[in-house]
């Protein structure tokens, strides 16, 4: 006899959760607040993954699997490799969306660091991430719009850390948006390497 089809997959339940995780911090994310998101019973949650630590793992997983797949959809996306990581950069600004978000985030980064079980997740991602940044700065070495002298693993390690700075300073200051903030600093590291026709005001005047 086939298992009765799940009504609500496992999908939906992860963006029920991160839909939460965005209004809420650890503390008060609780497996009903993201029931009810989902539209499901506290019991089905309990059911499928255990507890809510399992739940928050399975999607951390989730994520770590992802990041390398999301750039590369951005590389796919923009006909500029600097015009991906400029977007790239923008999505990062999307976890300071507020103050408010920020320290939320910043609430869930730190038991990302310091439980075992989760830090493993968020060093894969954060290997993934690296490598999408690397093979974005490549094809942007590949592209001529960078210069013949870049050391695309050095320059995607540089970006990684200054961005990942970048979301926490805006934090310190809160001068105009994350986005500016970040754009401004991406923009700065990738300044000395640029070709002369590969400028930040070319990628914005092509949006347009």
């Amino acid at each position: 006899m086939s298992p009765r089809p799940r009504k609500v997959s496992d999908s939906q339940l992860f963006a029920a959760t991160h839909a939460v995780m965005s209004k809420v911090g650890p503390r008060e994310l609780t497996l009903a607040a993201i029931a009810k998101e989902a539209g499901v019973t506290a019991a089905v949650l309990v059911q499928r993954f255990g507890s809510k630590r399992a739940l928050l793992l399975a999607l951390s997983e989730k994520y770590s699997h992802g990041a390398g797949e999301f750039i590369a959809a951005l590389g796919k996306q923009h006909a500029s490799p600097l015009a991906a990581l400029r977007a790239y950069a923008d999505c990062m600004a999307g976890m300071a969306a507020s103050p408010a978000a920020l320290a939320r985030n910043l609430a869930y980064l730190q038991i990302d660091m310091t439980d075992p079980d989760f830090r493993r997740h968020l060093a894969k991602q954060a290997r993934a991430t690296r490598e999408g940044l690397r093979r974005l700065v490549q094809a942007a070495l590949e592209a001529e719009e960078l210069a013949p002298q870049v050391k695309p693993a050095g320059l995607a390690r540089t970006i990684e850390t200054v961005l990942s700075g970048s979301l926490i300073t805006w934090g310190f200051y809160r001068e105009g948006t994350a986005a500016k903030w970040m754009r401004a600093d991406l923009d700065a590291v990738l300044g000395p390497w640029l070709r002369k026709w590969s400028s930040p005001a070319r990628d914005r005047s092509a949006k347009s």
